[in-house]
């Protein structure tokens, strides 16, 4: 697990951070509005890919709030990842009207598949899809929420503020690709950055697990199965037995050896045509993360060696057999934020200050923090209320997104 520390942040860049003071008149958002904010993005579509709509509500409402159009820009990110996108990463910046280092709050503006059709809908304490066969989306609109909420408090009443960024990357979902390709330039060398994406507001997220990806491509032998099928190599039978392999082996789904920890998941199976034919090929995607980058890497081989003895084992009645490739890639990398970091200890006095005692944490998820942390700007991930999200059962707790949108006001404020 690796350890970053910005060696740009001062001596007393953390000591503001550390002993901040909060004046009785600080400023709180229009939690009403904001909760409709909420629900709003989240009846927006936006899978990965698709976050024009998304960008371009949040240009609406930034803009007659008082934003200077010149002042919100869409980056050329979606010409770089390995799905077309039809929009960039979102840029909102602000000159600062009191002294004090760059502040950057973002949070992503993709959703999953399964939050296809969202009809959020408020349900006692809690906002959950009217739709009980999709997912809500509050992972990340609740965060995109909270976010705009801030700047639009800034912009409407005119509040005293630091130099601030307000950032809402694309494809997070898929791989943390609008992070991975953020326009440095552009986001202005921010000093203390934070992200909301995941959990109840008292999260503090110092660090996460790193991600490796990986295509596999497997090849046999077509034949007619009722008539030669010992003739054919079955691509399916291949991926089968090296599935089944990695599961009574333990290199499937949560992983534990010699006290090291990962996970790992095929989660995409496709091949065949027809009922009448060995299928000859079949693509499966999969993943495996760990904190420890050298587990990882032993995930990935095993991983490999499963389906390679797979295709050697499956065998034609005239000894042929089928291959298979691998195309894989770090998607991310692990990190841990220093205990002292300036961004962390902001985070922890905002929450302080409005009575909610910070619960620092590590993520076995990847955040767009990995890679913003990997550009050299350190970045802590606070919660928003998001349950269970990426299934059905998704829901946002109202009170901790509102407890959410205080905490992101006084850290784009600087109060």
């Amino acid at each position: 697990m690796s350890k970053s520390k910005s060696k740009s942040i001062t001596s007393l860049d953390r000591a503001a951070a550390n002993n901040a003071t909060l004046p009785p008149a600080t400023a709180e958002p229009n939690l009403d509005r904001a909760l409709q904010l909420a629900i709003q993005l989240m009846s927006l579509p936006g899978l990965s890919g698709e976050e024009a709509q998304v960008a371009k509500f949040i240009t609406s409402q930034l803009v007659a709030a008082g934003a200077d159009p010149q002042t919100i820009q869409t980056d050329q990110a979606h010409h770089k990842t390995p799905i077309a996108g039809d929009v960039g990463n979102l840029i909102f910046k602000l000159p600062g009207t009191i002294r004090g280092p760059r502040r950057l709050l973002m949070a992503h503006m993709d959703t999953v598949p399964i939050c296809r059709g969202a009809r959020p809908i408020i349900d006692g304490n809690f906002v959950r899809s009217a739709d009980p066969s999709t997912g809500l989306g509050a992972d990340d609109r609740a965060g995109v929420a909270v976010t705009l909420s801030a700047a639009l408090e800034i912009l409407e009443r005119k509040l005293p503020h630091p130099p601030l960024t307000f950032f809402w990357p694309i494809q997070e979902e898929i791989g943390l690709y609008g992070a991975r390709f953020a326009p440095l330039k552009l986001l202005g060398a921010p000093k203390l950055a934070f992200n909301w994406d995941g959990g109840n507001a008292q999260r503090v997220a110092v660090g996460a697990t790193g991600g490796y990806r990986m295509a596999i491509d497997v090849r046999g032998l077509a034949s007619h199965a009722g008539a030669a099928p010992e003739l054919g190599v079955s691509a399916i039978a291949i991926a089968g037995l090296a599935i089944a392999e990695l599961q009574r082996g333990g290199w499937h789904g949560a992983i534990e050896r010699d006290g090291r920890r990962g996970t790992s998941n095929i989660g995409v199976i496709q091949g065949g045509e027809a009922t009448n034919v060995v299928t000859d090929a079949v693509a499966l995607k999969a993943e495996a993360r760990s904190h420890d980058p050298k587990f990882r890497a032993k995930i990935v081989a095993a991983i490999e060696n499963a389906f390679r003895s797979a295709a050697k084992e499956v065998r034609s009645s005239a000894g042929k057999t089928g291959n298979v490739t691998f195309d894989g890639r770090l998607d991310y990398e692990a990190f841990k934020l220093a205990d002292d970091e300036a961004c962390v200890l902001a985070a922890e006095v905002a929450l302080r200050a409005i009575g909610v005692e910070p619960l620092r944490a590590v993520s076995n998820g990847g955040l767009d923090a990995n890679w913003m942390t990997a550009h050299g700007i350190p970045t802590v991930t606070l919660g928003c209320g998001q349950i269970s999200p990426h299934t059905v059962s998704e829901r946002m707790d109202i009170a901790d997104f509102k407890l959410a949108c205080r905490v992101a006001l006084r850290l784009a404020t600087g109060s």
